[in-house]
Formats: structure tokens, C-alpha cells, sequence
């Protein structure tokens, strides 16, 4: 287990500590995710365990009357996305191709592509067939106007006698 101290390389006062006896096994593990950290970080790549950012990015947002779902789909158009309801689920699901081919003669890159699958819960009944779907300026918006909620009827039952 490594302590906060094996990651500060300098005690209180300042000075760099001397030569510490330890575990050369240790030392490998620790050169070992360095190393690793190193790599992910040259090339703006998450980590091993730290989990792959969502993509991609969605705001989902609820009133009493409807939940609106939008999506940052830069450099992608509406015929590339599909959106599913199933249950109470939404499904965005698309595709992003690069834009340089194969990616010849490409020295960085940052840009996601790739195929993409998000699936939304949606925590009230929708009414499926008043659902819109809009897209500008590489902004997917999904509006889900709820089903008005079904009023509780009372009834009293009688009870016969034996």
C-alpha cells in the first residue's frame, strides 16, 4: 500500500530525502504504473481503472410535464443517430466516422470516433406518440412528455354478511 508520503519527493523542510532502502519489487510495481501513467497521459487517453468517459455527453432534465434528454454529438447529423424507447428505457445508439479516411498521414488526434450506445432510464410513463427529436448545431434534444398521472379512484367495497 503506498502512503502519501512515497509520492512527495521532498520531506518538511524542503530538502530532497536521501536514498531509502525498499522492496525492489516495490520499486518495479511503482516504475510499472508510473510508466503506464506516463503513456495514457502522452496521448489524453484515460486510465486503466479510472473508467472511460461516457460518450456521449448528456443532460437529462425533468419538470411535472415532460424530461428533456440532449446529447453533444459534434460533427455527426441526424441520420447517423437511432433513438429506441423500449419499456421505460431510451436508447441513443450512432456511429461517428472519421472524416481523413484511414487516418494516413493523421500525427494526433483527440476526437471520438466509433460507435456509441446510451441507454436512459426514464422514471415515469411517456406518451410515446407526442415524443420529439430535434437537432441543431450538433445538439440532439429528446423531449418525453409524460402521461398525465391516472387518478386514484376510490371505491368503497361492501362487505356482505354470513
Amino acid at each position: 500500500m503506498m502512503s502519501v508520503r512515497d509520492l512527495i519527493p521532498w520531506g518538511r523542510s524542503g530538502e530532497t530525502p536521501g536514498p531509502r532502502i525498499q522492496d525492489p519489487f516495490l520499486a518495479l510495481h511503482r516504475e510499472v504504473n508510473r510508466l503506464f501513467d506516463d503513456f495514457w497521459n502522452d496521448f489524453s487517453l484515460p486510465r486503466f481503472g479510472s473508467g472511460r468517459a461516457a460518450w456521449p455527453r448528456l443532460e437529462v432534465s425533468e419538470s411535472e410535464k415532460e424530461i428533456i434528454v440532449a446529447a453533444e454529438l459534434p460533427g455527426m447529423d441526424q441520420n447517423e443517430v437511432e433513438l429506441v424507447i423500449t419499456d421505460n428505457l431510451l436508447t441513443m445508439k450512432g456511429e461517428k466516422r472519421t472524416s481523413t479516411g484511414n487516418g494516413d498521414g493523421v500525427h494526433l488526434s483527440e476526437r471520438f470516433y466509433g460507435t456509441f450506445e446510451r441507454t436512459i432510464p426514464l422514471n415515469a410513463e411517456i406518451e410515446r406518440d407526442k415524443v420529439t427529436a430535434s437537432f441543431k448545431s450538433g445538439v440532439l434534444t429528446v423531449t418525453l412528455p409524460k402521461s398525465p398521472p391516472s387518478p386514484q379512484k376510490t371505491m368503497r367495497i361492501p362487505i356482505s354478511g354470513g
